[in-house]
């Protein structure tokens, strides 16, 4: 790996480090604080008042980083598409947040309207893509190829909207979505580098980075929670880079833990309104194991594994 994707790394690492102390201050300062459910476990109730949108950080430093250190992404449509994803889905999540914290609850934005921005956005990274790149998809293995034309709206439509409620679906235990992602996006750094395409190695990696310090203070007992400002911008990102490396059928799999703990819940709902009985003891399918009496962290490291599996195996195919 060149010097400058390492220095990268380690820039953003350390200036999360370095800036989050002051960060969690200024939230605690602003009252943005956790609001627990009153469904939620007896152990989850004693996080309320951790400061939220600690996600912010990890989202502004690498976009930073980024831009001054790459002259490549600068000048790349591409990595702009993956950025005003990043930070499209960062906003959305941000309003989110700051809903759930005047309010004190956990309704946050309405459902109609997150998914009238999420539209919103899929439509201008569609007009965006569509630009410059052909709207097609590559089936792995054969490298069959087609064309969707406008039905790839509707791809892409799916994918960040999947990809951003699934990540955020995943942030229930201290370090597991920030961990799972940081996992998740090794595959596309390695996609990257094998497409030439420095500007977006440096996103990856200095998001990498930015990550790797997050989880210094989301390690158990967590100290800040990334909220949905980060946790909709991380899979916002995830959705963004299977998109420009044209991986796209590959996210499923790359993001494999998400994708269980959004399967786990949509199975669940199905269920209760179907044969009126429940398949899993709770769902996101994470807190069933802890009903099961496992401790936090060994399901946390389970699920990185878990996600670890997941991702050699759509960076396995993408490479075959």
């Amino acid at each position: 790996m060149p010097v400058k994707f390492l220095l990268g790394f380690l820039v953003s690492m350390i200036m999360v480090l370095i800036i989050m102390p002051a960060f969690i201050k200024f939230l605690k300062q602003q009252s943005l604080r956790q609001s627990v459910s009153e469904y939620a476990l007896p152990e989850d109730q004693k996080k309320a008042g951790t400061p939220i949108m600690g996600g912010i950080l990890f989202i502004i430093v690498p976009v930073i980083v980024t831009l001054l250190t790459s002259r490549e992404a600068r000048g790349d449509l591409d990595i702009w598409i993956v950025i005003l994803a990043f930070v499209g889905y960062g906003i959305i999540g941000f309003i989110d947040d700051y809903l759930i914290a005047i309010k004190k609850n956990n309704d946050g934005l309405k459902a109609s309207h997150k998914l009238g921005l999420q539209i919103l956005l899929a439509v201008v990274f569609f007009f965006l893509y569509r630009s410059h790149a052909r709207l097609e998809v590559v089936i792995p293995f054969s490298g069959h190829v087609i064309h969707l034309g406008w039905w790839y709206f509707l791809l892409i439509l799916f994918m960040f909207a999947g990809a951003s409620n699934a990540v955020n679906l995943t942030d229930g235990m201290d370090g597991l979505a920030a961990g799972v992602s940081f996992i998740a996006f090794i595959p596309y750094l390695v996609f990257a580098f094998l497409q030439a395409r420095d500007g977006l190695q440096m996103f990856i990696i200095t998001l990498m980075g930015a990550l790797a310090g997050y989880l210094y203070y989301n390690k158990k007992p967590a100290k800040v929670f990334m909220g949905d400002s980060g946790a909709l911008a991380l899979g916002g990102a995830l959705a963004a880079c299977a998109m420009v490396t044209k991986t796209e059928l590959l996210l499923i799999l790359i993001a494999g833990v998400p994708v269980l703990e959004t399967l786990s819940v949509i199975l669940q709902v199905l269920a209760v309104k179907t044969i009126h009985r429940r398949i899993f003891s709770y769902t996101p399918i994470h807190y069933a194991f802890r009903l099961r009496g496992m401790a936090e962290q060994n399901i946390v490291q389970m699920f990185w594994i878990t996600e670890a599996v997941m991702a050699a195996l759509g960076l396995w195919v993408g490479l075959h």
